[in-house]
């Protein structure tokens, strides 16, 4: 039977994640530059702000790539310890299909508080589930095939957004299901499953192929800082594989890739960052326990999202405390606040997903 093994740094990369998008979501409750911000066009007038905003472009890229990483690990360690190639994905359908559920009728509704229920938009857990139920399918191919599954999609989505249709129309479910990004959808599932795929990839190297944690460490680092290469080279062309234009070199403009829909840039240095960091956390942690307090966030991450937003949204929105009066002060501060309750709930879920053996529970 192959043994289980949980790779920390993946926990504690998972963690930093949930963290930075604490931070993100206390910073739409708190911040008043929401009133006039436009998450499809932004713009910041300072430094500090553009910050605050610009870390969590992270988050979404980091998860789906983790979460095709670790499908590829669980796949074939179940497959190794005897089960099925059905049974094995037939374990990740039941999950993905929750995941969507779980978007329309529990994270819609908790952005409001629970004021109401929106089951007509597809958001990001939707996005993450319904990419599982695709990349379970292709998860046994090689991984240069993989590869090249990702590359094309990272190259033709670009000319896919040049397909011309009704914002009002019917027309508009389909193109935002798969392609673009507005009120149904901001997260299209062909350039996120994407980036599933490009984790699912990594997973070949970071569990098997690296073996040795130095080597896994140094070359993980090397690919992420070559792909951010990459992206450099798209955005200095400001043309294919651009959304947003750019006016000065390393001005905020130059760094703000267009995240919904996202650009070839933004999958190329976003994806490369996010490995980037993966080399990092498994360098640091072969030689210290730094980290290790993230990796308590990072076993649970579906439940600290979905428990960390309504917490915000009921106090911030639906008893009216601060909501968008502040600016970054207020948004720290209101992360803070927010570990100091979430943390806790984290290290106690966790004990109780590690004992216990219910359906329900291994979902989440």
């Amino acid at each position: 039977m192959a043994e289980k093994k949980r790779f920390t740094f993946i926990d504690e990369f998972r963690g930093l994640i949930g963290v930075m998008m604490a931070l993100g979501h206390s910073n739409y409750y708190f911040n008043s530059a929401w009133l006039s911000l436009d998450p499809l066009d932004p713009f910041f007038d300072n430094l500090p702000q553009f910050l605050l905003r610009y870390m969590g472009y992270l988050c979404a890229p980091g998860f789906l790539m983790m979460n095709g990483a670790m499908i590829y690990y669980v796949f074939w360690r179940r497959l190794k310890n005897g089960e099925s190639t059905w049974s094995a994905r037939w374990g990740f359908i039941q999950r993905g299909l929750f995941l969507i559920v779980v978007q329309l009728v529990w994270v819609n509704a908790s952005w409001s508080g629970f004021s109401r229920l929106r089951l007509g938009h597809f958001g990001i857990i939707a996005t993450i589930g319904t990419s599982m139920l695709i990349l379970i399918w292709i998860i046994t191919w090689k991984w240069q095939w993989r590869a090249l599954t990702a590359a094309v999609l990272f190259l033709v989505h670009p000319l896919l957004l040049k397909i011309p249709y009704d914002m009002d129309g019917p027309a508009h479910y389909l193109m935002q299901f798969f392609v673009d990004s507005g009120n149904f959808n901001k997260y299209p599932v062909l350039p996120w499953l994407a980036l599933a795929i490009v984790g699912s990839v990594m997973a070949h190297f970071w569990f098997e192929a690296w073996s040795d944690p130095d080597k896994r460490a140094r070359n993980t680092v090397l690919t992420g800082l070559s792909l951010i290469g990459l992206a450099y080279l798209v955005r200095f062309g400001q043309g294919f594989g651009n959304i947003f234009a750019w006016d000065t070199f390393f001005s905020y403009s130059f760094f703000l890739v267009q995240k919904y829909p996202p650009s070839l840039a933004h999958q190329l240095w976003l994806s490369g960052t996010v490995i980037f960091l993966v080399g990092v956390f498994s360098y640091v942690d072969q030689r210290s326990p730094i980290l290790r307090p993230l990796a308590k966030v990072g076993r649970v991450p579906l439940f600290f999202y979905a428990v960390h937003i309504p917490i915000l949204a009921i106090f911030s929105k639906r008893l009216g405390f601060f909501y968008h009066e502040g600016g970054v002060k207020e948004s720290l501060i209101g992360w803070v606040v927010l570990l100091a309750v979430m943390y806790p709930l984290a290290i106690w879920f966790g004990g109780i997903k590690k004992r216990s053996r219910a359906w329900i529970i291994r979902m989440i």
